[in-house]
């Protein structure tokens, strides 16, 4: 509330306005009249440059008694809440942008760390008089007791018009008779399936609307003069409850069986993309609290949780598209690289698991394809030999690294340690057998193709997916050694492998016996020595 610096009404309140008797200058009037020409979808928006208007009037604020200025702006939906909004630029995205715009006030009035605006989290008040410093979760009900308000919540729904005038989907099992009022299919007659003779050629008008079939189908179960719906229900309304009819998709007497619905559901993890965000995950959850009250399902929540994953762009930066002729055929780039070099990219692209845009780049394929065939070769070199301590402690590092990553979705960064591992590896005179399986095994989830072939050329027993996950020997995990940089004055001059226990006065001695170091330490007085653990020793010279 103290971070309030305008107060921003929609064109429809601020018609309203008008139509009260508001004497607004001319530039508003006409702005208002723009802005209810354009579609809601435009308005809403998110990015992209604000429109608006600053109005005669002003505001009190109701804690401060400040003047704020009011202005009109086609951001705000009249149909949203009371169609007038706060503006609060320091913590939300679409008034900072407008506050930018148009020169008003920022005041950040909340703060947690080192925050950046707009800020949207939670933290402790600032700039906000007598009542900085408090929690901003507390904050909210002390508030708006101060200036004299109640709270409530405000629900807003949209229509969602489920039918489309295409031929896929579920057909809505609802007819006309002859005066056109809609009846329901009787349940005798359910389910209402989609005819076969329908023609696709585009005319204006539902495929549905020309089959002769669906037609007569009608007549016959109806009468002369029936006709039937020829839009068809939204894709969306399929895949609102398609999860429940997999867990038994030949029952014929129920969606799915109660006893398997109450052993399976709800969903432990949904991953999808973020363009689903809103609409599907809305839907099924609205569908799923209807079959909760009507006792065909045991939860209120059809998912414990849920993942947006990020959206694979065309080669121009763009989302694929037909209209842009910028979409890729997958089973080509497959054909040419691979199953497992594809799943792969796909993989190594960006986090999973954050919403984001990752372009399509054919040489990053072509670097994965790389890394492949790298993999592939090292099965001639193999050896019986035990490998190498070193390998040992760096196989076991990788394990645990892979482990932890493709356990939390962090496939590119999983994938990204097997690359800094074959480096090294592939670096030795002998490939040890031994090494060299499980590393196999760790390339599985992502090339499983390849790492079964290579598994079977080796002899190994069985299958690599049906072989217990490789665990890690925590023994190779204890550090005995570091690598510490070696500054003088502040300047990296070098590094030097020590054990983790020596202490500081024996590293001392063992940096200045190198040639390099003592150079620079020649004919200079050692004024103070700055030593982190492991990590740096810092030599301060007068």
């Amino acid at each position: 509330l103290y971070g309030v610096t305008y107060i921003a009404l929609s064109p429809e309140k601020a018609e309203e306005l008008v139509s009260h008797g508001w004497n607004a200058d001319k530039s508003v009037t006409g702005y208002i009249e723009a802005s209810l020409q354009k579609r809601s979808i435009e308005r809403e928006k998110t990015l992209g440059e604000k429109t608006g208007v600053r109005t005669n009037l002003v505001a009190q604020h109701p804690i401060t008694e400040k003047e704020i200025p009011v202005y009109v702006a086609d951001y705000v939906l009249g149909s949203f809440g009371t169609g007038v909004v706060m503006g609060v630029p320091a913590h939300d995205e679409r008034d900072y942008e407008f506050a930018q715009q148009f020169n008003i006030d920022i005041t950040p009035v909340v703060q947690k760390g080192d925050t950046t605006l707009p800020y949207t989290g939670e933290g402790v008040l600032i700039n906000s008089g007598e009542h900085s410093g408090l929690l901003s979760k507390d904050a909210r009900t002390i508030l708006t007791k101060a200036a004299n308000g109640t709270e409530s919540t405000t629900y807003h729904l949209r229509d969602w018009s489920i039918g489309r005038q295409r031929y896929w989907g579920c057909p809505i099992p609802i007819v006309y008779d002859p005066d056109g009022k809609p009846h329901a299919v009787p349940e005798e007659h359910l389910p209402w399936t989609l005819p076969t003779d329908v023609d696709f050629k585009p005319t204006g008008e539902a495929p549905l609307a020309r089959s002769k079939e669906l037609q007569e189908r009608t007549e016959k179960i109806f009468g002369k003069g029936w006709t039937p719906e020829v839009d068809t229900m939204d894709t969306f309304m399929d895949s609102s409850w398609y999860f429940l009819r997999y867990l038994d998709p030949h029952n014929k007497e129920a969606l799915s069986d109660t006893q398997t619905i109450q052993n399976q559901m709800p969903v432990d993890w949904y991953f999808g993309g973020s363009e689903h965000t809103t609409l599907h995950l809305l839907y099924s959850r609205f569908i799923y609290k209807v079959l909760f009250d009507l006792k065909v399902v045991f939860d209120t929540e059809p998912f414990t949780m849920r993942t947006n994953r990020g959206l694979i762009l065309g080669t121009d930066g763009n989302k694929m598209s037909k209209s842009k002729g910028n979409t890729l055929n997958p089973d080509e780039i497959v054909k040419e690289h691979g199953a497992d070099v594809v799943k792969s990219y796909l993989a190594f692209l960006g986090p999973y698991a954050i919403p984001g845009n990752y372009p399509w780049n054919p040489r990053s394929l072509s670097g994965i394809r790389k890394f492949f065939d790298r993999v592939w070769a090292l099965k001639d070199r193999v050896s019986k030999e035990e490998a190498p301590e070193k390998i040992l402690i760096e196989l076991n590092k990788t394990i645990q690294k892979v482990s932890f990553d493709i356990e939390h979705i962090k496939f590119h960064t999983a994938l990204a340690a097997l690359m800094s591992f074959l480096n090294i590896f592939e670096k030795e005179e002998v490939i040890s057998q031994e090494v060299y399986t499980k590393f196999i095994q760790l390339i599985a989830p992502f090339g499983p193709h390849v790492a079964e072939e290579l598994w079977s050329l080796l002899g190994e027993d069985g299958f690599v997916i049906t072989n217990a996950w490789p665990e890690v020997d925590t023994k190779y995990l204890e550090q005995t050694s570091a690598t510490i940089a070696i500054q003088i004055n502040g300047k990296l001059r070098g590094t030097i492998d020590a054990p983790v226990t020596i202490s500081e006065d024996d590293l001392l001695a063992a940096v200045r016996g190198l040639e390099n170091i003592e150079l620079h330490l020649r004919d200079k007085n050692i004024a103070k020595v700055i030593y982190v653990p492991q990590k740096v020793i810092n030599i301060v010279t007068t």
